[in-house]
């Protein structure tokens, strides 16, 4: 299962690999686009999940995956671990482009991060909208009718916290990788910042879930 598919730039992915994929979206329109999209294939099933929890019900899964996801989830830590109870023994869950933890950042990394966006917002000429955002930001205002709050609500809630997340899963999966990068928007500036600039990202991988039995903290409970 693919959670918070967007418009299945990932799904392709999934896909060419030879997965089937239940997609799940919250997003109307980004539904009907998936379901376009993948029209031509059996291997994608579309699941338009308004609240979230059509993702924790249903059978067994080999492996989950959230791509630029969790940051969406005001209790990501939740889900994530509704999510785990529907992984199979031996499978997998996968997270990616989530911000780090705020509280642990450098201010340096703060800093070089939001200059980087900024400096996108400028060549997208979008200064406008870009300082607006950030006014609503330092007030602590979320906007759910804004498609930039919706897009960057991670912001107001100081970014994921990886180190709990990597606990969490660490409870149920035999082997645990945690992996933290810069990445910004900029094609330019992500080249540079890979090279010197502080992480500002990260990534989870988790392999070989344990037996049901054996695991600490699941609630979700799958269906026969």
């Amino acid at each position: 299962m693919e959670l918070g598919a967007g418009h299945g730039t990932f799904t392709d992915h999934l896909v060419a690999a030879g997965a089937e994929v239940e997609v799940t979206e919250m997003s109307g329109p980004s539904v009907r686009m998936l379901q376009h999209r993948f029209r031509h294939t059996t291997k994608v099933t579309v699941v338009h999940d308004r609240d979230g929890e059509a993702a924790c019900s249903g059978g067994p899964l080999d492996a989950v995956v959230c791509i630029s996801v969790l940051h969406h989830i005001p209790d990501y830590m939740h889900t994530v671990q509704r999510l785990i109870e529907r992984i199979v023994p031996g499978g997998a869950f996968l997270s990616f482009q989530d911000p780090l933890w705020y509280p642990r950042r450098s201010k340096t990394s703060m800093r070089l991060d939001r200059t980087a966006y900024m400096l996108w917002r400028v060549g997208q000429g979008q200064l406008r909208r870009g300082l607006a955002t950030r006014i609503r930001r330092l007030r602590g205002v979320y906007d759910e009718t804004n498609e930039a709050d919706m897009v960057e609500y991670h912001v107001v809630r100081n970014g994921v916290d990886e180190e709990a997340l990597r606990e969490l899963l660490d409870s149920s999966f035999e082997k645990v990788e945690l992996h933290r990068y810069w990445s910004t928007q900029s094609s330019s500036l992500q080249s540079v910042g890979e090279l010197v600039f502080p992480p500002t990202t990260f990534g989870l991988i988790a392999n070989n879930r344990r037996p049901l039995s054996s695991s600490v903290g699941a609630t979700c409970q799958t269906s026969d």
